[in-house]
């Protein structure tokens, strides 16, 4: 019984990972961000928007990404308009997040997070985790596995106990 539970465990685990690591996104400095790329290291994706009243969330955001990303944490900005408070282009987004914040985590062009038109990494989350943003600054943690670690909904502050708890646990 424990080497099949052993071999079932092996096999979602690399399932999961096999799943996080097929999913690119345009990024908004031009390119393409690759979640491979991260394989083996705890990433907070964030669905975010330039006009929403959590959108100083971004200071809490590059704060935890300063305090973490020498023990291999990744923060990960995905501008959607699904919630229409994002900015009209993807120049204006960077150019807002780069004048009022000073961001350097790396971040999507404009994408869609929810319905038919969404990411497949959203539609991915929504059947692996049963989790769909419902505003702007939901956050997931994936783990190194490439497993859903943990979800927060906006008002989640980045640099709150629930969440840095969540992080250093999966930190090296």
């Amino acid at each position: 019984m424990r080497l099949v539970l052993s071999a079932l465990f092996m096999c979602c685990a690399t399932l999961a990972q096999a799943a996080m690591s097929s999913f690119t996104f345009p990024s908004i400095d031009g390119g393409e961000i690759d979640l491979a790329q991260w394989r083996g290291q705890p990433v907070l994706v964030v669905n975010t928007a330039s006009r929403c009243g959590y959108t100083p969330q971004y200071d809490g955001l590059q704060t935890l990404y300063d305090t973490y990303r020498d023990r291999g944490l990744v923060v990960l900005a995905i501008p959607s308009d699904d919630f229409r408070q994002e900015l009209s282009s993807n120049e204006d987004v960077k150019e807002f997040c780069e004048v009022n914040f000073g961001l350097d985590f790396p971040m999507t062009t404009i994408t869609p997070i929810r319905g038919d038109a969404a990411h497949p990494f959203y539609k991915w989350l929504e059947a692996e985790a049963g989790f769909t943003p419902t505003w702007n600054f939901n956050k997931v943690l994936i783990a190194p596995d490439g497993s859903v670690a943990a979800t927060f909904g906006s008002n989640a502050r980045p640099m709150s106990k629930p969440v840095i708890e969540a992080i250093t646990a999966l930190l090296r």
